[in-house]
């Protein structure tokens, strides 16, 4: 029996990291079970499972207990990458949109604009595409409550140019968001992974194609190919990896953009350059990372980003999933000074991974032909 007296106090020393832990459990499962890989069944490719899909690769399992584990501080100690002298206040740098560029993007050019999180505007080929669009303040299943967004949409939803197309990564909160999907409406063309789109359907949304690792599908003279990540999904405790999680290589008529939506580090990444680098510019996740033990299997960290990057054959890069939601225990200006290090350390050019500011546009130049049909 706790006394009296130690009841409060145990309570203020567990209740917040438990409430926090469960706010994470909500708002994208993280805890989520990744198996080791079994046999295929008959002519089924090795990441489909007998009730929805799996990581080609040996997994750990895990549940709710690892959350608490993780927000108890019970893990196992790790050493930060960083000392806490070199990383200062987290003060997120914020540019003043340029909505003429952003309205009139230059032609024959890439042009992107990062959002926050995942979510960037490709502007390519006369076309804008969104990825995992997220312009709610929270990421929860409810409409209060969860992990509340730190960073402001460095683009506010009322400013994006017309939408075309919008690009899903996965099913978690922090990258299929409900009430922005709602926002969105049925106009533009939606690219998801397989699964979800019961998902839009129950939303009286069907503008969308559906498609499996390794599937390409061409729409209005761009080309979309699904390309495995290694991830999982689930909204619920009773959903988990029913639907797939996917990466995506958008094919234009002058340039290749790679958008690696939530991932840990695989070997797929290598069969990815293989098969459709060299890429012109990949959006790599940098963030939500430690503890290493919990979170290395699902999210790279920036050394891992690096290879990503090397792995497909990324002629440039740009950070993405990082400094807009607190989801992990780093703080929350560590990635991109991390980043920065590695790329030094590894002598990659800092040049090739870009780390942009909330709300800033860059464009690239292209330098493949546009291929005539006469």
């Amino acid at each position: 029996m706790i006394p009296a007296k130690t009841g409060p106090l145990l309570f203020k020393l567990i209740f917040p990291p438990v409430a926090l832990g469960l706010s994470v459990f909500a708002a994208f499962w993280s805890c989520a079970t990744l198996e080791e890989r079994p046999q295929s069944h008959g002519d089924s490719p090795p990441h489909h499972a007998p009730k929805g899909y799996r990581n080609p690769s040996y997994q750990p399992r895990r549940g709710f207990g690892g959350v608490l584990k993780w927000r108890l501080g019970l893990g196992p100690r790790e050493t930060p990458p960083l000392s806490p002298d070199e990383i200062p206040p987290y003060q997120p740098v914020i540019a003043q949109p340029e909505l003429a560029r952003i309205k009139n993007p230059p032609p024959g050019q890439i042009q992107l604009t990062w959002i926050g999180h995942s979510t960037f505007l490709i502007q390519m080929d006369g076309f804008n595409v969104l990825t995992d669009p997220v312009f709610n303040g929270r990421l929860a299943p409810f409409y209060f409550g969860g992990i509340k967004r730190v960073v402001l949409p460095g683009l506010r939803f009322e400013d994006l140019p017309p939408i075309h197309a919008v690009l899903i990564s996965h099913n978690h909160y922090d990258h299929l968001d409900e009430s922005t999907i709602n926002r969105l409406g049925n106009q533009p063309r939606y690219f998801l992974p397989l699964g979800v789109g019961q998902w839009f359907k129950k939303r009286q949304l069907d503008n969308f194609a559906e498609m499996d690792w390794w599937q390409t599908a061409s729409w209005s003279g761009l080309t979309f190919h699904s390309v495995p990540l290694q991830h999982f999904s689930g909204r619920t405790p009773f959903d988990r990896n029913r639907t797939l999680w996917s990466g995506w290589v958008l094919e234009g008529q002058r340039a290749k953009i790679f958008f690696a939506g939530d991932t840990g580090y695989s070997p797929e990444f290598k069969e990815i350059g293989e098969r459709l680098g060299p890429i012109d510019v990949s959006l790599i996740p940098i963030g939500a990372y430690r503890p290493r033990w919990f979170m290395r299997p699902v999210h790279v960290d920036p050394p891992e980003a690096i290879r990503v990057h090397q792995d497909t054959k990324s002629t440039r890069s740009i950070a993405s999933h990082w400094g807009t939601f607190r989801l992990s225990d780093e703080p929350l200006g560590e990635p991109p000074i991390y980043l920065k290090k590695t790329l030094k350390e590894t002598g990659v050019d800092e040049k090739s991974f870009l780390i942009m500011k909330f709300g800033e546009t860059v464009t690239f130049p292209t330098v493949k032909p546009v291929i005539s049909n006469q």
